[in-house]
């Protein structure tokens, strides 16, 4: 954004953090069934999920045959145990340092401060450090937090995309996520017009032609000077593409929040970037985040979260693609996040879907064509999907009923949701499947349920890159369903 410079935190050593799951045969839209599972990383035998970061080894065939829905394999829980910035640790300060009072601090205790930033959304000023030597994390931490001028410190934990390679095969999918989530006729009442949607992922490519005038600001958390990536353009694409795709809601406005750096094979982020993502998305508007990530329980992001719900922002995340042993993860497990596991066309969840009681419904995740960058377009997978639609059927919620609490957004949602699996709410699919037109036409009479009115919120900053209220003056109406050439086409990664 033209006339921010962000403070720049070091980031580490990354790895992919990825899911992908193949599509299958259609079935009728109001069909009840019993658990079933998509052969999403089903290669248990091959070790092909087993050997990405994250990916537990829940989605081999006997974990999808048999539905077991997740008790904390050893691999799993190792690995969310390990994902941490080796030798950095974040601390809340105290805020009347200055930054050469900081320093002196931080050489103390052997330290380096990398960077410090004012959080408003804590109440409190964070500082990212490095530590010097090899000495162990957990005694200097405890000596770093006994000074009177350091209020808490942690590992700075590292959070990664929930994305994947294109798949080997499959056919057209037809955009199948359209007609499963009745999007067409849903947009016929709402299209997520006046609704702030902030995007906290990898770059976006906002010249792509389906997002054209859609991101009405940018934030680069990272301090980089990265390009666009497929994954953050392919969320921005689920939500609110319009031209050959559609997405869930094509009016919305975006706020692209860059936090993910692209590196081999995927795209990372840490938790002081997480933070500062979730502070500028408050203070410029956001009405929804919608967070495409997972990591481990962190008890910053989890303040982080907590306070931005506290200020009636709407949080949706990505269920995670650790498949049916995978303990939870985060955001997506924390109380005040609405959190969609995937599915895939024939409304069975992904074997990498992770599962579990806080899960609140499902949304299509499997071999979406989506656009990625230099006007491509690609199949990609992942819960990360299903997080997107959901955030776009969110907007048009409230473009119908504005003055809805996140709360009322969510029993919306999930009282209007299309039964999966066993009947009754489970730990597969939560409530179900999200129903667009079914939640927008429940929105404008659903009941109000906090007493308290919301704080008034900032609009964006101008800088000449605002987009109008509505695309629809100036474009044409979208196509429901991708052409043949499209539809086809598989962008090179």
């Amino acid at each position: 954004m033209a006339g921010r410079t962000p403070l720049s935190a070091d980031r580490g050593p990354a790895a992919s953090w990825t899911d992908e799951s193949p599509r299958s045969g259609m079935r009728p839209p109001n069909a009840r069934y019993a658990p079933r599972f998509s052969t999403a990383c089903d290669d248990g035998d091959r070790g092909q999920c087993s050997d990405r970061l994250g990916a537990g080894n829940g989605g081999g065939k006997g974990a999808a045959k048999k539905g077991r829905p997740g008790g904390g394999g050893t691999r799993a829980q190792d690995v969310v145990g390990t994902r941490t910035v080796p030798n950095e640790l974040v601390a809340e300060i105290d805020g009347a340092l200055t930054e050469a009072q900081t320093d002196a601090l931080a050489r103390r205790h052997g330290l380096r401060r990398i960077a410090s930033q004012n959080i408003p959304l804590l109440g409190a000023t964070i500082g990212l450090f490095r530590m010097a030597g090899n000495r162990s994390a957990d005694a200097v931490s405890r000596e770093f937090a006994s000074d009177s001028s350091v209020r808490s410190v942690q590992p700075n934990y590292r959070y990664a995309l929930q994305e994947q390679k294109p798949p080997s095969g499959g056919n057209d999918p037809a955009q199948y996520a359209q007609t499963q989530l009745h999007l067409a006729e849903a947009h016929r009442l709402a299209r997520g017009m006046n609704v702030t949607i902030a995007v906290i992922d990898s770059g976006i490519d906002a010249a792509h032609p389906e997002l054209a005038n859609t991101v009405a600001d940018t934030f680069d958390a990272l301090g980089s000077k990265d390009g666009p990536h497929a994954h953050g353009t392919a969320i921005a694409g689920a939500i609110a593409a319009r031209v050959k795709l559609t997405g869930s809601a094509p009016e919305v406005r975006i706020l692209a929040i860059r936090a993910f750096g692209a590196v081999a094979g995927g795209a990372e982020s840490t938790s002081y970037v997480i933070l500062r993502s979730l502070d500028y998305a408050v203070a410029h508007g956001a009405q929804i985040v919608n967070m495409s990530f997972a990591g481990p329980k962190d008890a910053l992001v989890e303040r982080a979260v907590a306070a931005t719900a506290a200020r009636d922002v709407v949080l949706v995340a990505a269920a995670g693609n650790a498949g049916a042993k995978s303990p939870p993860l985060y955001p997506a497990a924390y109380p005040d996040v609405i959190t969609v596991s995937g599915i895939d066309a024939g409304d069975r969840l992904m074997a990498a879907s992770n599962r579990g009681s806080y899960i609140a419904l499902a949304a299509p995740g499997a071999d979406l064509l989506v656009p990625v960058p230099d006007g491509k377009y690609t199949l990609m997978s992942g819960t990360s999907f299903s997080a997107a639609f959901v955030s776009g059927i969110a907007a048009l919620v409230l473009e119908r009923g504005p003055a809805l609490k996140p709360a009322d957004v969510r029993k919306v949602l999930t009282s209007t949701a299309r039964d999966l699996g066993t009947p009754g709410r489970d730990d597969l699919f939560g409530a179900g499947e999200a129903d667009a037109l079914a939640a927008v036409m429940a929105a404008t009479s659903a009941p109000v349920a906090s007493a308290v009115d919301k704080p008034p919120q900032p609009a964006p900053t101008p800088d000449g890159n605002n987009t109008s209220v509505s695309r629809a003056l100036n474009e044409g109406a979208p196509s429901v369903a991708a052409d043949d050439s499209a539809a086809n086409h598989r962008a090179a990664q």
